[in-house]
C-alpha cells in the first residue's frame, strides 16, 4: 500500500480548473517533491490531501483512508504545514506546543518531554522560553514544523515550508527535512527553491494547470526534459538584441540572460544547433562560448513548463 494515493482529482471554482484529473501515488518512506508555476494546484492538492477542501472528483486517500470519509482518521496520520501559518501572540514556544499536544490529547506526563525533543529536533532548545512572535521568520517556520510533529504523524505534508528564508534559514530546515526523511516519514513538500528539493526528495511531480505533467525519480524527471537541451551562449555585446534573436527561432523553448550570457532552453538536433550558431554570427555577434550544459531540476521544470515560478 502507498502512503498516499491520489486518483483523478478534479476540482474547479466556477470555470476555472485547480486541478483536472490529478493522479499521484507517494510509496511509503518516500520524499516527493511536488513543483509547478503559482496557479498549477499545488496548494489544491495539498489541501485536499489536508481533508480541508472537498474535490469535485476523483478520491485521495492516505495509508488507505479516505480523506472524505474517514477524515478523523486521515488527520491523525498526517502534519499538514500550510504556505502561510498563524501563531499566537502572549505564548512562548513551550506553552505553543503545549497548546497543540492538548489538542491531540498527548498525556500531560509526556508533553513536557516531547516538547523538549522537537524543539531540539528543529533547534529550538535554546528558545524554549522566548515568545513565539520575537521569533524570527526562520524560527517560526521551525517551530510550525515541530508543531505538524507532536502527534508524530507518519507522513508530513509541507507546503513552502522555505519560503521567505533567507540561504541559512533554508539550510537549516533542509537538514531538518532530511532527518525527517531517516525517520522513514512519508513527506509530500512543495518549493520554489528547486536545486534544494532535487536534493531532499526521491521523487519530483510537476503539475501545470492542474494536471500532472510528469513524476518519477528525480534523476529521471530531470533526464526527461522533452528533448530539450540548455545552450549557453555567451557573446561580447548586445546581449539583449541577442535574446530577441534567438526567442524568435523555432526551434528556442526560451531564453534569459545570466550573468552576462545567454542561457537557451532548446529543442531541436544537432544540426539545428549548428545552424543557430551560423545564424547568430551571421548577424554580427562575435561568439566567445557556445556550449551544451548540464541540465537540472530547474531546466525539466522549465522545458516542460515552458515558465518559471
Amino acid at each position: 500500500m502507498n502512503a498516499v494515493e491520489i486518483k483523478g482529482l478534479t476540482k474547479a471554482y466556477g470555470n476555472n480548473y485547480a486541478l483536472r484529473d490529478f493522479s499521484l501515488n507517494i510509496p511509503r518512506s518516500q520524499v516527493c517533491g511536488l513543483i509547478g508555476p503559482n496557479g498549477a494546484g499545488k496548494t489544491t492538492a495539498m489541501s485536499i490531501l489536508a481533508t480541508l477542501l472537498a474535490p469535485d472528483a476523483g478520491s485521495a486517500a492516505v495509508n488507505g483512508h479516505d480523506v472524505m470519509s474517514e477524515q478523523a482518521k486521515v488527520r491523525r496520520l498526517i502534519g499538514y504545514m500550510p504556505d502561510f501559518f498563524g501563531v499566537y501572540d502572549n505564548l512562548k514556544t513551550t506553552e505553543y506546543l503545549e497548546f497543540y499536544a492538548a489538542a491531540y490529547r498527548i498525556p500531560v506526563s509526556e508533553r513536557a518531554r516531547l516538547i523538549s525533543d522537537l524543539l531540539e529536533l528543529v533547534n529550538l532548545t535554546e528558545k524554549s522560553h522566548s515568545y513565539v512572535d520575537s521569533l524570527s521568520r526562520g524560527m517560526k517556520q521551525r517551530l510550525a514544523l515541530s508543531r505538524c510533529l507532536v502527534h508524530n504523524p507518519e507522513v508530513l505534508i509541507l507546503d513552502e515550508p522555505a519560503s521567505g528564508l533567507d540561504p541559512r534559514a533554508r539550510a537549516e530546515m533542509k537538514e531538518i527535512i532530511r532527518h525527517l526523511k531517516r525517520m522513514n516519514k512519508t513527506i509530500l513538500i512543495s518549493s520554489h527553491i528547486l536545486p534544494e528539493l532535487a536534493e531532499m526528495c526521491d521523487s519530483i511531480a510537476i503539475l501545470e494547470q492542474g494536471k500532472l505533467v510528469t513524476y518519477g525519480p528525480v534523476e529521471e524527471v530531470t533526464a526527461a526534459r522533452q528533448g530539450a537541451k540548455i545552450l549557453k551562449v555567451d557573446v561580447a555585446d548586445r546581449l539583449n538584441e541577442l535574446l530577441e534573436f534567438m526567442i524568435s527561432r523555432p526551434e528556442v523553448v526560451s531564453v534569459d540572460g545570466e550573468a552576462g550570457w545567454a542561457r537557451v532552453t532548446f529543442q531541436g538536433n544537432k544540426a539545428a544547433q549548428g545552424q543557430l550558431l551560423r545564424e547568430i554570427m551571421e548577424q554580427g555577434w562575435h561568439v566567445y562560448e557556445y556550449a551544451e550544459v548540464k541540465g537540472n531540476l530547474e531546466d525539466a521544470f522549465m522545458a516542460m513548463t515552458g515558465e518559471g515560478e
